[in-house]
This record gives structure tokens, C-alpha cells and sequence, in this order.
């Protein structure tokens, strides 16, 4: 399922992209790249990416991830279920990308589907090996990580759960709970009031090490105001 839709709160626009990466569209659920540019380019301004794909094909996959990195505007890429396969080299191409504490991300060799001679053979095998390391090339420029280091984990048929993802550079880190976000100010809020140290140590010692850019700007704030009661 692809879906284009707006975010109730702010400008950001809102892609789902939810089925197999195709180059053309055989079932209801394919997402090719003629279906994602048109949606992509429909408008201007940040975009947020909800993925969960088992991936598809790969030169269609490499069309939609130069889509994304040509863009003028922010990629946020929100993986909900899975990015496997091709659709986690689509999910390179996020500006930033988060993964939801479930979520999972798998990278392996390439496939396909050869008949003929030995000629024909050696053909297909040297292909592969060149897709291989297209597909390389967008894992490293996000990871870091050496071709080598890369190609052991693709032969391996590699797993990844977030924050192994997030450890390793294929994402930047977890989605979190809104909700949960303004329970815990909440909580700050009422032990700033009461001058309850116990509740503020405790809020103190959960942002002491963020993951997330939302858990540095909590953080940073709790360390501004811990200062000032210290200076007071």
C-alpha cells in the first residue's frame, strides 16, 4: 500500500510506503518508482517516510532512493515494521531515520534468475557482484562502515533489530511515545513544585544518556534547571 496524505499538525507531508518495491505494478500492494515520484513531487517541504517493506526489486528500489536524495526538502524515514532487502536501501536515503522499538532491518546479497550456457552464467554472477556493490555504496555512505565489513554482513544475510541498527549507523534512533514524553515533563513539572528530589534524580538519570535528539533537548533542559536551583 503507498498513500499520500498530510499531517493533521504542521506542514509536513506523510508517505506510507507499504509493500513490494516493484518496477512495474502487478498487485495492489506494489510501490514502483513512476507511483513514488508522483507522490513525492506532488509538493514541496519536509517529508515523513512510514516503511515496512520486504523489499522488491532493486534497480527500482535505486531509482526511488536517488528520488529521495535528490529532494530539496527533510527525509524522515519512521521504519514501522520491516526494511528488508531492497526497501532497506530506500531507507538510506533518510535524512534521518528512526526505527520503532520493534522494528526490524535485514540486508543480504542480491538474487535473480539465470538460464543458458557457462557464458551466460559468468554474466549473471558478474552482475551480481556489481549490484552488490551499488547497494554497498548507499549502506556505506550512511554506516561508515567498510565495503568489507558490509559485504561479510550481506553474505551472512544480516538481522537487525533497532538498536543494533542504530549501533552499526543504518538508522539514527528509536521512535518514541509522545504520550510518554509529556507524562515524564509532567512528572518534572510537579518535581520542580514540590522540590521532590528522589522524582528529579530519577528524571535526571533517564536523560543522562539520550538517544534520540528529543532525549538530548530534554536532557539539556533538566541540566539547565538542576543548575539554576543549585546557583539559587
Amino acid at each position: 500500500m503507498f498513500r499520500n496524505q498530510d499531517q493533521e499538525e504542521g506542514k509536513t507531508r506523510v508517505l506510507e510506503i507499504y509493500g513490494t518495491i516493484a518496477s512495474e505494478s502487478w498487485f495492489d500492494d506494489d510501490i514502483t518508482p513512476k507511483m513514488f515520484r508522483n507522490e513525492l513531487f506532488a509538493d514541496t517541504g519536509p517529508v515523513t517516510i512510514w516503511l515496512n517493506s520486504p523489499g522488491g526489486d532493486c534497480v527500482a528500489a535505486s531509482q526511488i532512493y536517488s528520488m529521495l536524495i535528490d529532494y530539496p526538502g527533510r527525509i524522515t524515514v519512521k521504519i514501522d515494521g520491516v526494511a528488508a532487502s531492497a526497501a532497506s536501501v530506500i531507507a538510506m536515503a533518510g535524512t534521518e531515520v528512526l526505527m520503532a522499538p520493534t522494528a526490524l532491518m535485514m540486508i543480504h546479497n542480491p538474487a535473480t534468475v539465470a538460464a543458458g550456457d557457462h557464458n551466460d552464467m559468468k554474466a549473471a554472477i558478474k552482475m551480481l557482484d556489481e549490484v552488490k556493490q551499488s547497494i554497498i555504496n548507499a549502506y556505506s555512505i550512511r554506516t561508515g562502515l567498510s565495503d568489507e565489513e558490509l559485504s561479510r554482513m550481506m553474505e551472512a544475510e544480516t538481522w537487525m533489530s533497532s538498536r543494533k541498527a542504530i549501533s552499526l549507523g543504518f538508522a539514527d534512533g528509536i521512535l518514541e511515545d509522545s504520550k510518554r514524553a509529556v507524562m515524564d515533563m509532567a512528572a518534572f513539572s510537579y518535581a520542580q513544585k514540590t522540590t521532590d528530589e528522589a522524582l528529579m534524580k530519577k528524571l535526571v538519570a533517564k536523560y543522562s544518556k539520550p538517544k534520540t535528539n528529543t532525549g538530548r533537548e530534554i536532557s539539556a533542559l533538566l541540566e539547565e534547571i538542576k543548575s539554576k536551583e543549585v546557583s539559587a
